[in-house]
């Protein structure tokens, strides 16, 4: 399936007319093929409320060019977002090979990003993905060291819980709400690599996005075993019956 016609298959299948679509499932970010994909949008009646962008150039590396590498790729996603109406993207924070993650090189290349999203009117997210690179406590730090109305965090229900202890991982899960702004991805389970699954407490982390008064979207990230489209219904479910 083309992401094209992801949006009328989403809508058909789940009543949905919000999506998020993944920058690996794009083709091109051509003119013409974005037209051709906002108008299938269109069509549907489906509007796309974040991309979720997954980068190839760290923003903390310690080579300028490749920070500027960096800049220039989340900026093209900002065209992106504003050619099919998006209001946001997930800008990912890549490992660099000459450095760990460097909070003040990082917060100096996002704050150019952030200023290119402002004159776009497109808001830039930074979710606890990676480890090494998105762990929810140094995302948490970036966004408030860039202090910018246009850069928040996305939280992710499941991620931190791979890689922290259970207390940490809901502990960090707060500290994302505490900057989160537009969108959450909501996830019931996260199997790691090595095979392990950790299971979400859904009413915990519903609490902690109600305390933060968190009124963005919640988007549904069904990344377990089994029939995605039944998963997803029961994310559905869950997540109506959390916030009701």
């Amino acid at each position: 399936m083309e992401l094209k016609d992801f949006a009328a298959h989403v809508a058909e299948k789940f009543k949905i007319n919000k999506i998020e679509p993944w920058s690996v499932h794009f083709i091109s970010q051509e003119p013409r093929y974005l037209n051709e994909m906002r108008a299938a949008f269109d069509k549907a009646q489906v509007t796309v409320v974040n991309i979720a962008v997954d980068g190839e150039r760290s923003i903390y590396s310690a080579d300028a060019a490749e920070r500027e590498g960096a800049v220039a790729e989340s900026k093209s996603w900002i065209d992106v977002a504003v050619a099919i109406g998006s209001p946001s993207v997930r800008t990912h924070i890549v490992e660099a090979k000459d450095s760990g993650p460097d909070l003040q090189r990082a917060a100096e290349s996002l704050r150019r990003v952030t200023d290119y999203g402002a004159k776009r009117n497109v808001v830039v997210n930074l979710e606890n993905d990676n480890p090494v690179t998105e762990d929810a406590f140094f995302v948490a730090k970036l966004v408030a060291t860039v202090q910018s109305p246009w850069l928040h965090a996305l939280p992710d229900f499941a991620n931190s819980l791979v890689v922290m202890s259970v207390n940490q991982a809901y502990d960090a899960i707060d500290a994302m709400f505490a900057e989160s702004y537009n969108i959450c991805h909501v996830k019931a389970l996260e199997v790691s690599g090595r095979g392990e699954s950790f299971h979400v407490n859904m009413a915990k982390t519903f609490g902690i996005l109600k305390q933060h008064n968190f009124k963005g979207y919640c988007s549904m990230e069904f990344d377990s075993p089994g029939d995605p489209y039944s998963g997803t219904v029961e994310l559905i479910k869950q997540t109506l019956h959390y916030l009701s």
